[in-house]
């Protein structure tokens, strides 16, 4: 096989908060998009505890608690192996946590953080850093890195990919979707939602949500 029979894959860039639902949703969309159009998903952390710091007294109570201690866990271990074992661990223990913490409904507890370490085969005594804020300086590099590319009246998932014949990357929140679409579905999502978001002047569609996460 010659060099120009090799199809390059496209990277693309994805930042992820273990603790949302959607982002969930939306990273298993992207698994299936790897399968069908050629691309490979480059695995980011954000953090919805710093997206929302400055302005938890304007969030319901069953938020402020989901946002503090609990919430900085999962992002600063999985900060901390990336940090200790390579990029190459992110979307792994990703998988393991979300996993459990979504499709298993068990929450972001340290039991959780402690078996999806050790289904990917990292040392267990990463979960010292859910409360070690030695990694916090390269965790709100990381989120910036994503939520500066879309501005902060939006959260997570932020997703990135390279623009046409070599023009800026293009980033954009969501997509949001419910169930997670496979196959083909999931290839004719792709190729729309880099069309839309690749359109000068276009920045939102939306419509109100009428069901949950669906972990089909």
């Amino acid at each position: 096989m010659t060099e120009t029979q090799v199809r390059e894959k496209t990277p693309v860039d994805f930042w992820f908060d273990p603790l949302c639902p959607w982002a969930w949703m939306t990273s298993r969309w992207m698994l299936e998009v790897e399968k069908v159009r050629d691309v490979e998903v480059r695995w980011h952390v954000m953090s919805l505890a710093v997206l929302n710091e400055n302005k938890l007294d304007e969030l319901p109570e069953v938020y402020r608690e989901l946002l503090g201690p609990k919430g900085w866990a999962p992002v600063r271990v999985v900060i901390a192996a990336q940090q200790k074992h390579g990029d190459e661990v992110t979307g792994k223990l990703y998988t393991a946590l979300g996993t459990r913490i979504h499709n298993e409904d068990k929450g972001p507890t340290r039991e959780v953080i402690a078996e999806a370490l050790a289904e990917v085969g990292l040392p267990a005594e990463l979960i010292a850093y859910a409360d070690s804020d030695e990694y916090d300086e390269v965790l709100r590099a990381s989120h910036n890195n994503g939520i500066d590319r879309v501005g902060q009246e939006v959260g997570t998932p932020v997703i990135s990919v390279p623009g046409a014949d070599g023009e800026g990357d293009v980033a954009f929140f969501g997509p949001v979707v419910t169930p997670t679409p496979r196959g083909e579905a999931a290839a004719r999502l792709w190729d729309g939602t880099l069309l839309v978001a690749a359109t000068p002047g276009f920045y939102e569609i939306k419509r109100t949500r009428t069901k949950g996460p669906s972990f089909e």
